[in-house]
């Protein structure tokens, strides 16, 4: 059996690595696509972090301000990194004015810095969106402008986004240290019509056990996410080493520890294993623009291109891992298309012998279709589209799935 990743540990930082605020704790909060919490939580943990709560879409937890350089540089499932500056109860605009101007904003924000408020409510008594920004930047205004002894703010400096989130008639109030979302790489400028997000085809991969010596191969690969998140996964390559975040104009973290945390991620990549990925697709257009993104993400030793019909690949004598996101008629292909495709690939896939198969798809009837009752259905959320990351991982028996498995393998993703 081969590695899963190479074994190179990270380094938590020690409490006297920095002096004044950034030795102390502070609350994080990592957003994230439905049903990818536990795999967030998990990179939250290995980076030395220590989580305090999950619920649907977030992940909560503590750290020094290190933190938000190292875990901007290293979550590869997470949407947003967020500083959080306090919790309360919010039932009316007079409790969120009251309890937001007791924060203490003078030790974030500067008399010049611009500060816009944004946010959601959700299931709460306050649901209008534009009235809690309004009352959220008022009460702001007022705490600067007694520690400032000022009444008009330029916003002409550093941008500090606000963001509350109303739950159940409590707020929270953030700050935004990402600026563009972590799963904007850097790598894929260019697109196909229907792109898989990068934070969703790394929780594809790593839900896939991709091994060293297991080849990995996306026959649907558009502009070539899924290999590309495999190959930065499999040679320890941060995956925010190309950008820039928000928090890097921050005055209250040194430049030094973006250097550091830089300089850490840079020791920990491993790129001579020996892994192997594959991005094959029917159409040649998508083939040229998935090796442009797999250059510029570097992985280009571990990554190899070519057109070819997903219906015609073959194992040629290696152990290997199918991740796919083929379309699902969202905005490709016709259902009845689709479901064709689906017929044709559960014939097909069957001549790989032994590889495991991993495909993720909004059909409630893929199994049916594809012809085989999946040995493990994850829930997941293309966007907002919800889907089935359906897993074949046992030896096919090549026997086709029956109407009334079909109907028991759907009842369960809905109760899961």
């Amino acid at each position: 059996m081969g590695s899963a990743l190479c074994s190179c540990p990270f380094r938590v930082y020690s409490a006297d690595r920095v002096k004044g605020t950034m030795e102390e704790s502070y609350t994080f909060v990592a957003t994230c696509l439905f049903g990818l919490e536990r795999l967030v939580r998990e990179e939250i943990e290995s980076l030395g972090y220590r989580h305090l709560s999950t619920m649907d879409g977030r992940v909560e937890f503590s750290g020094d301000l290190s933190a938000i350089a190292r875990c901007s540089l290293w979550l590869r499932c997470a949407e947003r990194l967020y500083l959080s500056l306090g919790s309360f109860p919010a039932r009316s605009f007079t409790e969120l004015f009251d309890g937001t101007e007791t924060l203490p904003w003078e030790r974030w924000i500067g008399k010049n810095d611009a500060f816009p408020v944004k946010g959601h409510s959700v299931k709460s008594r306050l649901a209008s969106v534009p009235d809690c920004q309004s009352i959220i930047k008022k009460a702001v205004v007022r705490r600067l402008s007694r520690t400032y002894g000022i009444s008009w703010f330029p916003e002409e400096g550093t941008r500090f986004q606000i963001v509350f989130f109303l739950l159940n008639d409590t707020v929270t109030l953030m700050i935004d240290t990402s600026g563009i979302p972590l799963h904007k790489r850097g790598y894929r400028p260019a697109a196909g019509i229907a792109p898989l997000r990068e934070t969703l085809a790394c929780a594809m991969v790593k839900l896939s056990r991709p091994r060293e010596d297991v080849l990995l191969w996306d026959p649907f690969c558009g502009s070539g996410t899924i290999p590309v998140e495999a190959a930065l996964l499999m040679t320890q390559t941060a995956p925010g080493l190309l950008r820039s975040f928000a928090a890097e104009d921050y005055p209250w973290i040194p430049g030094s520890v973006w250097q550091d945390a830089r300089a850490e991620a840079r020791d920990i990549a491993c790129p001579d294993t020996s892994f192997e990925a594959y991005a094959s697709d029917i159409d040649g257009e998508m083939v040229r623009i998935a090796e442009e993104n797999i250059r510029r993400a570097g992985m280009q030793n571990h990554v190899r291109t070519f057109r070819r019909d997903a219906l015609s690949i073959e194992t040629g004598g290696r152990r290997g891992t199918i991740v796919c996101n083929p379309p699902y008629g969202e905005r490709m292909m016709t259902p009845e298309e689709v479901r064709s495709l689906y017929r044709k690939m559960g014939a097909h896939f069957l001549s790989l012998d032994r590889w495991q198969i991993y495909v993720i798809s909004s059909d409630e009837t893929f199994e049916k279709d594809f012809g085989r009752k999946a040995d493990k259905v994850r829930k997941l959320y293309n966007g907002m589209i919800p889907c089935g990351f359906f897993q074949y991982f046992k030896r096919p028996s090549g026997t086709f799935m029956k109407q009334d498995d079909a109907e028991d393998s759907a009842r369960e993703r809905q109760t899961s």
